[in-house]
Order: structure tokens, then C-alpha cells, then sequence
């Protein structure tokens, strides 16, 4: 099992300075990864007021402040982005790091404000349209070969992309989702890894082991198929709660602040909890 710290991109997060801090002890502590949010208000009601930082300048300063610990989001809403943008940020990235990007995707949320702010589509059947769509369109992109696509939403003509990214034939695309929602997991599948999130168990909150055996069951794959299941813990319960998931079939435990918690976006306890290090023990 591997281990990684989950951070949101506002709050103190939103300074890249402060995100190479967390990415630099992280790796001193022996963390695997570091994954950021991508959000652009979030949640309108709850962050009025607060600064957010692009996730892709937030994981280049935490690219040049480190050498081995695995970087990327959780998760990307494809559906709002240029897919052509998006492919040339992720390959700079890749570069930059040395292969050390993992990409995190889903529909990303809450629709209403990260989508309808901005006038963009919020019906569920054309975002999860334009996320599959998009994901294919950056599989192409990043292979460095030509691509031509005349899909239901996006149009492209004969257009080649270099560099292609570091890590051949791309780099780990991992996709987010709703269980026991089964299009999520079976667009997953199609993929290098899940990252299922629970209804009864929000940001933070442990899931039960029985809820993630059955999204490894649902899935039905093997490694090096990834399974990324997170909550907040402390040292002492770690490596008891994440042998628990290793057993039920996750290779990744990503350490995470209870997102109803006033330290969520807060540097200082984040950082102390990075400090305590990874619960190493587990197999």
C-alpha cells in the first residue's frame, strides 16, 4: 500500500509556496503522494471570501521542490476544461517532475456553482458525455501521435501535441465517483485506478470496510489497477485503519482533513499531521 496527503487548492493552500511546503515535508516524512483539489469556488456559500490557487501552478512549485513523491489532482473536472488546454498542462507537468504525475478525473461538483456560475452545461448526462469524451481526446493528446476526432462535443483537425508526456503510453489516469452509483466505477475500470467517495462517509470520514470490498469486487480488477480510499486519521489509529483497506483491496491511503473541520484549508495542523508520517508498517 502506498500513502499520500490530500489537500485542497484555497485557503492557505491557495499560495504554491505554502504547497511546497506540505509536498517538501511530505516527502522527508516518506509519503508516496500529494494530490490537490481542483476547484474554482467550490462551495459559493461556505468559501465566500476565501483565495484559491490553480492546481496546476500549486503542483508545478511542489514539482520543483522535490525529487520523489507522486503529485496530481482529486479530481479534475474534465467536463469544464479545453481537453487540448488540459493535455499540454498535465504533459509540462510530467516533464517538469520527472514522470511523477498522476492525473485524478471526474464530473467534480457542486455543479451548480463550479459549472452554472459560469453559464456552463449542469445536466449530468452531457458532463459525464463531455468527461468520457475528454478523457479519450487526452489519452491521444498525450501520446504525441496525430489526432482528428469529430465527437459530440469536441472537434479536432489533425493536431499532434509535443512533447508527449514523460510516462508512456500516459500518465495514471485515475477516475473519481459516487458508490454504489455504477457508471463511475465501470468508467474506472476503463482506466488505471478508482477513487471512490461514499454518501454516508464525506471528505475525511473513514469508510466502512464493506463498502470498499464491494467497489473491489464491482470493479474486478488487479493490479496494477489502483483503489484510493482516504480519511482522516491520527498516528496511533493509521496503520490499523489502513491495514483494514489493504485487505479490503486498496493500494493507495490518502490522509485527508474532515472537510466540515476548520483545519481543512489550514497549513499549520496540516502540515503537523504530514510530519507524523505514514503509517509505513503496512503491507
Amino acid at each position: 500500500m502506498r500513502f499520500s496527503i490530500n489537500i485542497p487548492n484555497f485557503g492557505d493552500f491557495a499560495d504554491p509556496r505554502n504547497v511546497a511546503k506540505v509536498a517538501v515535508a511530505a516527502e522527508e516524512a516518506g509519503w508516496d503522494g500529494l494530490f490537490v483539489w481542483d476547484h474554482v469556488v467550490h462551495d459559493k456559500s461556505k468559501r465566500q471570501g476565501q483565495p484559491f490557487g490553480d492546481p496546476w501552478m500549486l503542483l508545478t512549485a511542489a514539482a520543483l521542490a522535490t525529487s520523489q513523491v507522486r503529485l496530481g489532482t482529486l479530481v479534475t473536472p474534465v467536463a469544464r476544461r479545453r481537453p487540448q488546454q488540459l493535455a499540454r498542462q498535465v504533459a509540462t507537468l510530467d516533464e517538469l517532475s520527472g514522470g511523477r504525475m498522476i492525473f485524478g478525473a471526474g464530473l467534480g461538483g457542486p455543479v451548480d456553482d463550479e459549472y452554472g456560475s459560469f453559464g456552463e452545461p449542469t445536466d449530468p448526462v452531457v458532463l459525464a458525455e463531455r468527461l468520457d469524451e475528454g478523457l479519450d481526446l487526452l489519452a491521444r493528446y498525450w501520446s504525441g501521435e496525430p489526432v482528428t476526432h469529430d465527437g459530440r462535443h469536441f472537434q479536432v483537425q489533425d493536431v499532434t501535441l509535443l512533447p508527449a508526456t514523460r510516462q508512456q503510453p500516459r500518465p495514471p489516469v485515475w477516475v473519481g465517483g459516487y458508490w454504489p452509483n455504477r457508471r463511475p466505477m465501470r468508467r474506472a475500470a476503463r482506466w488505471d485506478g478508482v477513487v471512490p467517495l461514499f454518501a454516508d462517509a464525506r471528505h475525511g470520514v473513514v469508510p466502512s470496510v464493506e463498502q470498499v470490498r464491494d467497489v473491489v469486487a464491482y470493479i474486478g480488477k488487479e493490479a496494477p489497477f489502483d483503489v484510493v480510499v482516504g480519511g482522516a486519521t491520527s498516528p496511533a489509529e493509521a496503520p490499523d485503519v489502513a491495514g483494514a483497506m489493504a485487505e479490503a483491496g486498496a493500494t493507495w491511503w490518502d490522509e485527508r482533513q474532515l472537510q466540515a473541520s476548520a483545519d481543512l484549508h489550514r497549513l499549520t495542523p496540516v502540515l503537523r499531521r504530514v510530519e507524523q508520517g505514514p503509517p509505513t508498517s503496512v503491507q
